[in-house]
């Protein structure tokens, strides 16, 4: 048999095999979003002001139709932040089936601890999941494709906000997200939804 160097042929390379999406028992842990209100996504963002202190963000999407539902900012982000910028949510949109998020949630679809401390969040955030009747989806860490919907989002607000502002306040910040959030939301063109904003100002003003 020929040798492949011999022929001055290189070895095709082997392709490091990803994660699998089911448990060995044959749960689902890439569950995909099937209609509106399905599947939200929860996910962190760190930055730093232009005084060098960081400050984080809670970003929350609909799988399904793609709108970005809140980008909150805060100094330090603790188990009522997260419950604070969660709630809201819920008044005008009724709640979710699912929030798939990276928090280690006892009893959550791919559960697994993580060892820091997000399982003080993860604590209230499973009490409160519990007491609404949502259920949680636990993403496994160093796992970004099975998020990929927060992931490409939040690589957007890097980009187009973060990396191009240099803000003095969280507060400052937080103007300036949710100016920007308004035009992705209600202007901007989404490839998967057919070159559609996922809430179309069309839509807002009770148009067609």
């Amino acid at each position: 048999m020929v040798e492949w160097r011999e022929e001055g042929l290189q070895l095709p390379r082997r392709h490091k095999k990803r994660r699998r999406l089911y448990h060995k028992d044959s749960s689902i842990i890439r569950l995909r979003p099937q209609r509106p209100n399905h599947i939200w996504s929860v996910d962190f963002v760190h930055d730093k002001l232009n005084n060098g202190r960081p400050y984080k963000m809670l970003t929350v999407l609909d799988e399904y139709t793609r709108e970005a539902l809140c980008v909150a900012v805060k100094p330090k982000m603790n188990s009522a932040d997260v419950l604070d910028a969660l709630y809201p949510l819920l008044l005008p949109r009724g709640k979710p089936e699912y929030i798939r998020s990276e928090l280690p949630i006892v009893g959550a679809i791919g559960s697994s601890p993580m060892g820091d401390g997000s399982e003080f969040i993860a604590i209230a955030l499973q009490d409160w999941l519990k007491k609404v009747g949502i259920m949680p989806i636990q993403i496994y860490p160093g796992s970004p494709w099975e998020n990929g919907y927060n992931e490409r989002f939040n690589g957007t607000l890097r980009r187009e906000v973060l990396n191009a502002e240099w803000f003095h306040t969280t507060k400052q910040a937080q103007i300036v997200i949710n100016t920007w959030l308004r035009q992705y939301n209600r202007v901007r063109t989404h490839q998967a939804l057919n070159m559609r904003p996922p809430v179309p100002e069309t839509l807002l003003k009770g148009g067609p």
